[in-house]
């Protein structure tokens, strides 16, 4: 079950934008856990944060908030 990477929505041109910037964000995931990092990619089920020189990536399901920091 593909799903379409839709780069009309809002939250998907934000992203691209800050990682274009290299933007530093905090990402808090459902479970609480928190990063704070640079997003490096995205696609339609993840996102990759580089957060102190080590690749975190999350699926976007597991998201509760980005909060652009720095």
């Amino acid at each position: 079950m593909a799903t379409e990477f839709d780069t009309g929505l809002p939250s998907t041109r934000q992203l691209q934008m800050l990682i274009r910037d290299q933007q530093t964000l905090e990402i808090k995931l459902l479970t609480g856990d928190v990063f704070s990092g640079v997003i490096v990619w995205q696609d339609a089920q993840a996102i990759c944060l580089s957060v102190d020189g080590q690749t975190v990536l999350t699926m976007r399901a597991a998201l509760a908030y980005i909060k652009i920091t720095g």
